[in-house]
């Protein structure tokens, strides 16, 4: 189920595509194991996005929590903003953002389609 990497890591991969599903006690692992790294790559951006509006803008490192989470779930900024560095940290931030939620939520659903996708294609070998 493990592939090893260049680095010697072992990375989770899916089936391939003659294999049979996994269990649905490995899928959950996986399922895990995803949104593990999805929780990472969740602190992560956030902690670019308290760590720029605390240096950029000044705020408090509540305010700058409460506006790079608004930012990075699509909702806007709650604090206006007064200097350049802090304008110019936020529209790349929400820039990032962007990119950042959608992968996000590509690397949660990943193994739910992976798996729904394996099975479907399962079925039509069938026939």
């Amino acid at each position: 189920m493990k592939t090893a990497s260049p680095q010697g890591r072992s990375l989770p991969r899916f089936e391939r595509r003659h294999e049979p599903l996994v269990s649905p006690r490995a899928f959950i692992r996986r399922q895990i194991q995803f949104l593990f790294f999805a929780l990472v790559m969740v602190f992560g951006s956030l902690g670019i996005g308290v760590l720029g509006y605390h240096f950029s803008e000044g705020l408090s490192w509540l305010d700058a929590l409460v506006n790079a989470s608004m930012i990075l779930f699509g909702m806007g900024p709650v604090s206006e903003l007064h200097s350049n560095a802090g304008k110019w940290f936020a529209s790349f931030y929400a820039m990032f953002s962007g990119v950042a939620f959608i992968t996000i939520v590509g690397v949660v659903f990943a193994p739910l389609f992976h798996r729904f996708l394996h099975r479907f294609h399962l079925a039509g070998d069938d026939k």
